[in-house]
């Protein structure tokens, strides 16, 4: 039995630490009433999922997630709800009352059985590879291994970024 006051308790403690703030931010950003508070939710699910990179010795992917999902992605959405009409946003208020329920029940029956196929997999050992995690081996890897995935983040940011400003022009010459 592993004890708190240990380095292997602590580190589990902070990594479900982690794993909380993100299955925190997922629920109020799925179930707020208000957009605003949705982004907020959504933000603090990054914040956790940075804190996991960080936790998996990435400290430069932690920091990058921070920058670019909740400084960039998060601000664009604010902007774009603080500039859309304001009877727009008031039609998405209503919902059915079993969506809630009904979702916990999925995601609880989709956990469960994920859990249930990790217990029963045979597992093959990985080879060892270390990562040093440096800039230096995080860029080469972004340039040659990891290019197109690179690519793919920047077209994300280009159409949240068009996105906002389509809104931001149609919002309030309407």
């Amino acid at each position: 039995m592993v004890s708190l006051l240990t380095v292997e308790g602590l580190s589990g403690l902070l990594f479900f630490g982690f794993i909380g703030i993100t299955l925190a931010g997922a629920i109020i950003a799925t179930s707020a009433r208000s957009l605003i508070r949705s982004v907020a939710g959504l933000a603090l699910c990054f914040l956790g999922v940075a804190g996991l990179y960080y936790y998996l010795n990435s400290p430069f992917v932690a920091l990058m997630q921070i920058l670019i999902y909740v400084g960039a992605v998060c601000v664009t959405i604010i902007f774009a709800v603080m500039l859309a009409e304001s009877s727009e946003l008031k039609q998405v208020t209503r919902r059915n009352v079993l969506v809630g329920p009904l979702a916990f029940l999925a995601s609880g029956i989709l956990t469960f059985a994920l859990a249930g196929l990790a217990l029963k997999t045979q597992w093959r050992s990985a080879p060892c590879l270390v990562n040093r995690g440096t800039v230096d081996n995080l860029g080469q890897s972004l340039l040659t291994t990891y290019s197109m995935s690179f690519e793919l983040i920047s077209v994300v940011l280009l159409v949240a970024v068009v996105g906002s400003l389509v809104l931001a022009r149609a919002g309030r010459d309407k």
